[in-house]
């Protein structure tokens, strides 16, 4: 009687243990890359994927809230080369201010979104309101931005 019990009870606890992982299947493991976010004093971020050296420009929230309701994006060149220089511009109702690229490098795609829908500058500045994506030719330029809390620094005192 008492084997019986003992073979279910084993039975039941053979699942339980861990899986034995194969080296092969690291391979098929998803590997996370590291996106490092710095920003501007003229309010422009970058979202720097370092695996691909791709880096994503936006504005900020807090010039979002500054500009108000947005009216007019423009976007700059896909292919172009940029350097920190004015790559495209932002009207609102309140203003017109200049974007400036962040880092040099080659425009690869811009968000064509924002032509028929430059409000979703404000309801998302940092995420589906991206301006364009650049391919870094300088990374290390990415040590010379800002990060959150010394940006915080340059407009909350």
């Amino acid at each position: 009687m008492f084997s019986v019990i003992r073979q279910a009870t084993r039975a039941r606890a053979m699942p339980m243990r861990a899986a034995r992982i194969s080296p092969s299947s690291f391979a098929r493991m998803p590997c996370r890359n590291i996106v490092t976010k710095r920003y501007t004093e003229e309010h422009e971020l970058v979202a720097f994927d370092d695996e691909t050296g791709l880096g994503v420009v936006s504005i900020t929230v807090h010039a979002q809230e500054s500009l108000g309701d947005v009216v007019f994006v423009e976007l700059p060149a896909v292919g172009s080369n940029v350097s920190k220089a004015q790559i495209g511009a932002v009207e609102s109702v309140k203003a017109a201010s200049d974007i400036y690229a962040p880092v040099s490098g080659t425009v690869t795609e811009v968000n064509e979104v924002l032509n028929s829908e430059p409000g979703l500058l404000n309801r998302s500045p940092e995420d589906k309101g991206w301006l364009c994506k650049i391919q870094l030719s300088a990374p290390e330029e990415m040590n010379e931005l800002l990060t959150l809390e010394k940006y915080k620094e340059t407009y909350e005192s």
